[in-house]
């Protein structure tokens, strides 16, 4: 197996650090246009003497470059941020290779799928959106519908927490800054009496429960988390939707900046200067928000339907707490491992769907929860 990982940020890094623990691996290539990057994964990661693993400082826009590196693998595993998706889904088509992504948006996910017939002609497999939501989430609702003869409701309940959580909003930054805003803000889609529909972020406050440390919590809409999960399962599924986990509160903190106009990206006139709202904004959020401490991933999937004429509930539940030993955060491992078994089925042929396909339809969902399991992901389900 050879794979390709394009970006040397935290997941990417996680990416590769997965990719090594499997012995079947000849060859991992890790590309980013920081050099420093590029040494801090070489380190992390413990490849020093390792001859599988290869570092090139390579920018993403640089096509000849990509394309080159793109020549020589069977995977690429794009880690990189989600605008570049697509231009690197279409130049993995013309090499003949695999691609996966870690998306986290609609409109690039849908150029992308848009390649389907010319990827199926390659004979290679396109899957965006593979990290944790959009991602890991979208196999265990497939997986849950699989089950079902009739399925109703589909609830996705996701949220990255500290463990130790401090003012002024009781939440760690734990991924792209930029990344959060837009989860905030943008439109969230989901099915509704049968419908797809969109609707507003940050509102449909709820409570729930996880086992101690935590406790009460509270959930919210936020976008992407469904991915192509309505599409897909529209006229199959009467309810489905997604919502963001966090400390009771954090919603109506949130909601006041947005209110205040403090997330909109037009310039406003500040005396002499200008400034973008949302850019001052992601500013102060990555001081204050990134903070020290241990985090915590919360999934909670909730798949209700009928089988054999009676009613059926099936919950997968997680609660991640990282890895110290190896430095890798929670949210790190929720993200990077899935989409790095995905990478890892594409490349074995254990995914056999060929195109550009959305994982809820070519995933195989046990051996993926199996795999996860294998790298002590503990996914409970329980059946009801």
């Amino acid at each position: 197996m050879k794979i390709l990982v394009l970006g040397a940020g935290w997941m990417g890094r996680a990416v590769v650090f997965d990719l090594l623990r499997n012995h079947h691996m000849e060859r991992i290539i890790v590309a980013d246009a920081n050099a420093q990057a590029l040494k801090e994964t070489e380190a992390f990661v413990k490849a020093e003497n390792d001859l599988r693993f290869s570092a090139k400082k390579i920018n993403v826009e640089d096509e000849e470059a990509l394309k080159k590196l793109m020549s020589q693998v069977d995977t690429v595993v794009s880690a990189v941020t989600y605008k570049y998706n697509y231009k690197l889904a279409r130049l993995a088509v013309q090499c003949g290779c695999n691609f996966c992504d870690l998306g986290g948006n609609n409109t690039i996910v849908a150029q992308e799928l848009s390649l389907h017939d010319k990827a199926k002609k390659k004979n290679i497999t396109i899957i965006p959106d593979c990290g944790l939501a959009p991602g890991m989430v979208s196999v265990l609702v497939a997986d849950g519908i699989g089950q079902m003869d009739e399925t109703t409701d589909v609830q996705i309940r996701v949220g990255g927490l500290p463990l130790e959580p401090r003012p002024p909003m009781n939440y760690k930054l734990v991924f792209s800054v930029h990344g959060l805003i837009n989860e905030y803000v943008e439109p969230c889609v989901k099915i509704q009496s049968g419908e797809v529909v969109t609707v507003d972020p940050m509102v449909d406050v709820e409570e729930l429960e996880f086992p101690a440390p935590f406790g009460k919590l509270e959930a919210f809409n936020t976008s992407g988390g469904t991915s192509t999960l309505p599409q897909t399962y529209l006229g199959k599924v009467k309810n489905l939707d997604y919502k963001t986990i966090r400390y009771p509160g954090h919603a109506a903190q949130f909601k006041l900046l947005m209110d205040l106009g403090l997330t909109e990206s037009k310039p406003v006139k500040v005396g002499n200067d200008t400034v973008v709202p949302r850019d001052l904004l992601a500013q102060n959020l990555t001081k204050v928000l990134a903070m020290e401490g241990r985090d915590a991933v919360l999934v909670r999937v909730t798949v209700k339907g009928i089988k054999d004429g009676n009613p059926k509930e099936i919950q997968y539940q997680i609660v991640d707490y990282g890895d110290a030993s190896n430095n890798i955060t929670a949210m790190m491992r929720l993200t990077s491992y899935p989409i790095s078994v995905i990478a890892q089925m594409m490349t074995q042929g254990k995914i056999t769907e060929k195109g550009a396909v959305p994982q809820e339809l070519a995933v195989p969902t046990r051996s993926f929860i199996e795999a996860l399991r294998a790298r002590n992901i503990d996914i409970q389900i329980t059946e009801s």
